[in-house]
C-alpha cells in the first residue's frame, strides 16, 4: 500500500481534477479520496509573540559600541577514540 498527499484547488464548477502519478502500469488499484479543507496558515505579529511595539525596528542594527571581537579560542582538545 502506498499513500500519496496532493494539494489541490476546486475550480469553480466545483468538480476537483486529480492527475496522480503511480508509476504503475496495467495494474487495478483501489483509490480512497479523502478530503479536508485547508485553511490558510496566519502568522502571529511580533506583539501577539509578546514583543513590545516596534521592539525590532528599533533594536534592529542598532549597536553603538566599540567593534565586537572574538577571543582567542585556545587549543582543540584531543580525545582518545573510545568506541
Amino acid at each position: 500500500m502506498q499513500s500519496i498527499t496532493l494539494r489541490s484547488h476546486v475550480g469553480t464548477d466545483g468538480i476537483l481534477h486529480l492527475n496522480v502519478p503511480v508509476g504503475l502500469h496495467n495494474t487495478d488499484l483501489e483509490v480512497t479520496v479523502t478530503l479536508k479543507a485547508v485553511t490558510p496558515k496566519m502568522e502571529k505579529t511580533p506583539e501577539e509573540l509578546g514583543w513590545p511595539p516596534g521592539f525590532f525596528e528599533r533594536t534592529a542594527g542598532a549597536w553603538q559600541g566599540e567593534p565586537l571581537t572574538r577571543g582567542a579560542q585556545g587549543e582543540y582538545e584531543k580525545r582518545d577514540n573510545l568506541s
